[in-house]
């Protein structure tokens, strides 16, 4: 007899002995030996079978199951839910859960029996690697860095449902014995595992959410890390105790030493192991292959060591998963080299196949559903009042509070793969085990579609507060958020910052932030290196460099100019909350994106990033403040200590933004300003628009002017052509060139001429300035003003 139940998570030693309601009798053939590889179909040999030999059978298996999840993939995530559905829904359907009628024969064809176990075997290997991964994410250091709320959010939320749940069972324990028999045995089992959270859970799902980087965001990460490490270390400790019942008492003693110590001391000497691989990889290389192919042996190793001393294999692999430092080199590359076909396409099948287990038609004891559910429930809800209660307190939103709570409440694919693992050992039956599958997926999409619907990361960038460099009271500070990406964007940002003049009674703030993309590790991180001197491993070199250039700003401009240096590590998706997170922070008026295009010494196109492009994107969308894009067609370093400017203005919002900054420009008598009109031929000087446009102007013409280093003029444009003609006429006699993006409004001066753009970022006058058939050497920059709700409405 085959035991089905037996995989490579599961010791040879049950926990428990096999209840007779589990004891099963099957009546197998099976041909020995076992035909491994087909003969195939267009052998000569009358009687070749295919299906008979293993390898063709288990390629068959996953290309049926891989088949049939995408297919329910494709029509479930056009309703938003997760693909763990889509897993869960295959397995029930190829195994008892779902009758398929007629099918039914042609489904035990194709899953003989004991042969789901043969593909599980082999795809366990995927989720073991899942977890190894995600462990190698997890930054250890975030458990000294949680606030005092996220320890009150996750100490409660664990440990009071598990109090509430052991006090149900003390008054109504005995009733539910009566009631449930031997089911009631492993009620324990449902609370306790409903109390806790998985941190890798959590954290994939606020990242298909896109709001990993958001307050929310950080909090839950915060808080799920804190719960999952409790949970995981009180796992572990049960695991010990119970699996040592039946040994002699030298026996418990070294088990209950052995646990502590393991998951001590491979975390401590391996951590040295693996920075010493780390400080030996040169700068920019990759890790030595040797290296990966190391710890993937450790990660066996220390499998067979976890289940030596009675605990699962998994557990050296979350143990030497937390031993390697997290993001680049290390951690970036182990990702890169195991994610996709271990996590992404082995763990899937797995998780199908344990799903393949469950027997949903054998759930029909309606007290059992009753007590579970009503237990599943009252936990959920005591977590929800707890950090509803504790957000309230911390003064947060109701709403947010509310998020919070959904959000830690979430299951998924470690939840649902340890309730069956549970099942596996014995200690609980199945027709729970059963509820519980359901109640993953249930609270899955419940966590998804409640944040989708109730939190809107975005809100909190609603302009119903000016700031932009217009409203700024005169001699106000310049509070700018510049954005770096790469070492070739700080001298070019630096000149934009040095033709703002910082000086008395024109002061500037500058707050750099250098976007480096998240690989490696799950949370993502943002420093301020002021308050932290020294860069981790994980931050690229050239931060150091960053530091250092603006630091020497600073010194050239003291009292006059405050350079603050940071580095965001998050998803590229993601990238825009951590700048306009800083700019609202920060209260900034300007925010300063580089371009995404590279221009080369000939003026020809050298390299475009097409992620850097999206960020600007994003950023436009729903930056807090004004916005400027920098295109950098010249050189990084200008010799003149005076700088010819030109100012482009065609009216409205915009350009009104960017003539505000180009006389903070003029403000230094060396630097030469030109301010170009471009008026229609056709202008109404009775228009509104047209009226405020004059009035912004006084400054800087006729009799009015307060700039002697400012040169006015006016230009009747005609037709669009002309405005083209005038923009490349200009585009090679200055050293910078201003202009508003002015997006999505019509003039005659540029009529036709939006269906040209190919950059819609910068506006139609940008667009003709960073054209490749535009001579320039100029550096320029696209000026978009802070849309406000009363500007957007």
């Amino acid at each position: 007899m085959m035991n089905s139940n037996e995989t490579i998570f599961s010791s040879a030693t049950l926990l428990f002995e096999i209840p007779l309601v589990r004891r099963q009798i099957y009546n197998v053939c099976i041909s020995q030996p076992m035909k491994i590889i087909s003969d195939g179909i267009w052998t000569p040999n009358e009687g070749s079978k295919p299906l008979e030999s293993a390898f063709t059978m288990l390629e068959l298996q996953i290309v049926v199951i891989f088949a049939i999840t995408q297919c329910f993939h494709f029509i479930l995530k056009q309703l938003g839910i997760p693909y763990l559905v889509s897993q869960v829904m295959t397995g029930f359907l190829l195994g008892p859960s779902i009758p398929t009628g007629p099918l039914e024969k042609y489904k035990k064809m194709l899953f003989p029996f004991g042969t789901p176990d043969i593909i599980s075997t082999v795809s366990s290997y995927g989720y073991a690697f899942l977890l190894f991964l995600n462990s190698v994410k997890m930054d250890l250091s975030l458990i000294t860095k949680t606030g005092n709320k996220a320890w009150v959010i996750a100490i409660s939320s664990y440990f009071v449902p598990i109090i509430v749940g052991f006090l149900s069972m003390a008054v109504y324990g005995k009733k539910w014995q009566e009631m449930l028999g031997e089911d009631a045995v492993g009620l324990p089992v449902v609370f306790i595992s409903h109390s806790g959270c998985s941190f890798a859970v959590i954290s994939s799902m606020l990242n298909d959410l896109g709001i990993l980087n958001s307050e929310l965001g950080r909090l839950a990460l915060s808080s799920a890390f804190v719960n999952d490490v409790l949970g995981n270390i009180w796992a572990g400790f049960g695991t010990a105790i119970v699996s040592s019942l039946r040994m002699k008492l030298s026996r418990r003693i070294i088990n209950a030493v052995a646990f502590p110590a393991y998951i001590i001391l491979v975390p401590l000497i391996g951590r040295v192991a693996m920075r010493w691989v780390v400080k030996n990889t040169p700068e920019g290389k990759l890790v030595h292959k040797m290296y990966v192919y190391v710890i993937v042996a450790m990660f066996f190793l220390l499998g067979y060591v976890a289940m030596s001393i009675n605990q699962p294999f998994l557990g050296g692999a979350v143990v030497l998963g937390l031993a390697v430092p997290e993001g680049p080199p290390l951690g970036s590359e182990l990702v890169h080299q195991l994610e996709l076909f271990s996590t992404t396409f082995l763990s899937s099948i797995f998780v199908t196949c344990l799903t393949m287990k469950v027997d949903l038609t054998q759930c029909d004891s309606l007290p059992l559903i009753g007590v579970i559910c009503g237990l599943i429930i009252v936990v959920h809800i005591v977590r929800w009042m707890l950090c509803i209660g504790i957000c309230r307190y911390c003064k947060m939103p109701l709403n947010d509070g509310f998020c919070l709570a959904l959000i830690l409440s979430c299951k998924g694919v470690v939840d649902l793969v340890s309730y069956i693992l549970v099942y596996d050992s014995m200690s609980q039956s199945k027709r729970v085990i059963d509820i519980m599958v359901v109640s993953v997926l249930i609270f899955g999409t419940l966590g998804v579609y409640g944040v989708k619907t109730l939190y809107d990361p975005s809100r909190k960038y609603a302009g119903y507060q000016k700031r932009n460099i217009m409203n700024l009271k005169h001699n106000n500070e310049l509070r700018i958020v510049a954005c770096i990406h790469k070492p070739c964007h700080m001298n070019h940002i630096k000149n934009v910052l040095e033709l703002c003049y910082p000086a008395h009674e024109n002061t500037l703030v500058i707050d750099i932030v250098h976007l480096t993309e998240l690989v490696g590790r799950s949370n993502p991180i943002f420093i301020a290196h002021k308050l932290q001197q020294t860069v981790g491993s994980s931050v690229y070199n050239y931060s150091g460099e960053l530091i250092l250039t603006f630091d020497l700003f600073e010194r050239d401009y003291p009292g006059f100019a405050t350079a603050n240096t940071y580095t965001a590590i998050s998803p590229v998706a993601l990238m825009h909350e951590d700048v306009t997170n800083l700019a609202l922070d920060k209260n900034a008026s300007l925010i300063i994106l580089p371009f995404h295009v590279k221009w080369g010494g000939d003026g020809s196109i050298e390299s475009e990033d097409t992620k850097i492009q999206s960020i600007n994107s994003r950023i436009l969308e729903r930056a807090p403040c004004s916005i400027g894009i920098l295109v950098n067609r010249g050189p990084s370093t200008l010799n003149s200590i005076s700088y010819k400017v030109a100012l482009i203005f065609l009216g409205g919002h915009d350009d009104r933004e960017s003539l505000c900054l180009a006389k903070r420009f003029a403000k230094n008598f060396d630097n030469i300003l030109y301010v170009y009109r471009l008026l229609a031929h056709d202008h109404d000087m009775a228009n509104w628009d047209y009226m405020i446009d004059d009035e912004e102007l006084r400054g800087v013409r006729g009799a009015h002017a307060t700039f002697e280093n400012v040169t006015y003029e006016e230009i009747i444009i005609k037709d669009a052509s002309q405005t083209t003609f005038f923009v490349k006429d200009i585009a090679n006699k200055f050293d910078f060139i201003i202009c508003g993006r002015r997006n999505g409004v019509r003039s005659s001066q540029t009529s036709g001429l939006e269906n040209w753009t190919e950059y819609s970022e910068l506006g139609v006058i940008g667009d003709l300035l960073a054209s490749p058939d535009t001579e320039t050497k100029a550096s320029i920059l696209v000026v978009q003003q802070q849309s406000t709700v009363a500007s957007s409405g």
